[in-house]
């Protein structure tokens, strides 16, 4: 059986508990929290090691071919477009179809959400730099600064660094097979995952004035996704089939929905990199490394979007064109410091936007979507790890890192 059908059926399955489940039952919704947390642990298992290695054999690979640098920046400048054009796209579909307003609450205090960009920066470069490797998993950019120092003294001198060199091949191949082990077993996972997600979706959807703004985004995701990102392919040389492309994305899209997390998703889309497309190591592992950090446009883009049926939930007041630029350039800058939080970005992005906006009147604006804020995590979790996949196929492609291509029938 296919990866992405086991996923599909695992998360139908564990939705379709999740809506018969007696509603507001304390003892079943700790239930499901806890077996949350435990799924979730597991999905996360083998991200650390599976990356760390594949990265610093891709550094190594890529410097010994003089090619890094320019992956490096080929890969930013992708995630720029892309960034610019999903949360261009996002404000401009809000203001069209301006879902409707939402009623204000007065919160009572402010829940303490931050970027917290300053302390990030000073986690890149802790005092014992193998600390990194037992920092929880969660903030995964320290990691990858590891593995790019590592990556480069593997160039030192061959001689010496050739019995490392093997035994960090070794293990990078062996931990992606343990990655690919849990990741034929997330069909299981997803039954709880998606159980606790309907769950959560009934909830919301008791409450009808969320529904204009739920209907908005997953319409938008899908044609963004399933419609919009495909087409892009078309411009590649040589040609591909984007249809293909998106067949063999399909896995990773389904856990991004279901688990609401990036690390989650990551060992997904780098099995189904090597095994559907045939991308090379050096490649997925370095767009991968950079697509899961910096390229956050999707949660970026629900926040805005968000943010903009806050304000005009305040006020009747008309968004001028100059402060739809403002909350895109903002939404921008956001969307590449969200590193530190790969299970809530599209929530610590609106709660960003709405401390940093206008005087302050929109200060607790956040707030009065917090029972939806797992869906809006969802929807931008999906976009992200759509873009990811999207993103590691066409630098790939473009620069020849595609070892074997493979029909549709051969994907995983």
């Amino acid at each position: 059986m296919k990866v992405w059908v086991k996923l599909l059926i695992g998360a139908i399955l564990g939705m379709t508990i999740g809506f018969l489940l007696p509603e507001e039952n304390a003892n079943i919704t700790a239930v499901l929290q806890w077996l949350e947390k435990l799924a979730m642990g597991v999905g996360r298992y083998a991200v650390v090691p599976v990356l760390l290695f594949s990265l610093i054999m891709a550094v190594y690979e890529l410097r010994l071919d003089d090619q890094f640098w320019y992956m490096v920046l080929k890969n930013l400048i992708v995630i720029v477009i892309a960034s610019v054009f999903v949360i261009s796209f996002g404000i401009f579909v809000t203001m069209i179809f301006s879902p409707a307003r939402i009623p204000i609450e007065k919160a009572e205090q402010l829940e303490l959400l931050s970027l917290d960009t300053a302390a990030n920066i000073i986690d890149i470069f802790p005092s014992n730099m193998l600390s990194v490797l037992t920092s929880g998993g969660i903030y995964l950019f320290p990691v990858f600064v590891f593995a790019f120092f590592i990556g480069m003294g593997l160039n030192y001198d061959r001689n010496f660094v050739k019995p490392v060199i093997t035994l960090i091949d070794s293990l990078s191949r062996i931990f992606f097979h343990v990655a690919s082990f849990f990741s034929e077993i997330l069909g299981f996972i997803l039954i709880v995952l998606s159980a606790y997600w309907a769950v959560n979706f009934s909830e919301i959807m008791q409450a009808k004035v969320y529904k204009e703004l739920i209907i908005m985004l997953a319409v938008f995701s899908a044609v963004l996704c399933f419609g919009i990102l495909p087409l892009f392919l078309y411009f590649l040389k040589p040609r591909v089939n984007p249809w293909v492309v998106l067949y063999g994305s399909l896995g990773p899209a389904i856990t991004a929905l279901v688990s609401r997390d990036i690390n989650f998703s990551i060992p997904v889309v780098q099995r189904h990199s090597k095994d559907n497309f045939g991308i090379r190591r050096r490649s997925s592992a370095l767009s991968l490394a950079l697509f899961s950090t910096f390229c956050r446009c999707g949660s970026a883009m629900v926040a805005a979007a968000a943010f903009i049926v806050i304000i005009k939930s305040y006020t009747y007041i008309r968004i001028e064109t100059v402060d739809l630029i403002s909350i895109g350039i903002r939404a921008l800058v956001i969307s590449f410091l969200l590193a530190r939080h790969p299970g809530e970005g599209a929530y610590i992005a609106l709660a960003a936007l709405c401390l940093g906006y206008g005087g302050g009147e929109y200060r607790a604006g956040y707030l009065i979507l917090k029972p939806m804020a797992f869906y809006l995590v969802a929807i931008g979790a999906f976009i992200d790890i759509m873009l990811t996949s999207f993103g590691t196929y066409v630098i790939a492609k473009t620069n020849n890192f595609i070892h074997e291509e493979r029909s549709p029938g051969r994907f995983i």
